[in-house]
């Protein structure tokens, strides 16, 4: 069974920095692209960034890019999203995610294993 746990998460206030852990179990790690999507309250859960298989390919909401960054470990079985110059409008849950193949996707339904998020509030 995968598990997905995000750690990292907390309260930091404007131009801050965060990163954000995810450790993975129950399948092979190194085969599966990995992602990054958050939720704010009263909002949709949105795509933030993903990463292939190999770490070869990035993609970047606009909203993030030039600001955050996703890489991975395969020998640790870990991704990490690297939050810098954070907003108050990055505050949400943010969720990690396990693809159902290696190439890294934008969308929810490419993705079927799901963390249970952790909390980012940014303060003004």
């Amino acid at each position: 069974q995968v598990q997905l746990v995000e750690s990292g998460g907390g309260l930091v206030q404007a131009g801050g920095s965060l990163r954000l852990s995810c450790a993975a179990s129950g399948r092979t790690f190194s085969t599966y692209a990995m992602g990054w999507f958050r939720q704010a309250p009263a909002k949709e859960r949105e795509f933030v960034a993903a990463i292939n298989w190999s770490g070869g390919n990035r993609y970047y909401a606009e909203s993030v890019k030039d600001r955050f960054g996703i890489s991975r470990d395969n020998a640790k079985n870990t991704v990490y999203l690297q939050m810098n110059s954070l907003k108050p409008e990055d505050t949400a849950v943010y969720y990690c995610a396990q693809s159902k193949g290696s190439a890294a996707g934008l969308s929810r339904g490419e993705y079927d294993y799901w963390g249970q998020g952790t909390q980012v509030t940014v303060t003004s």
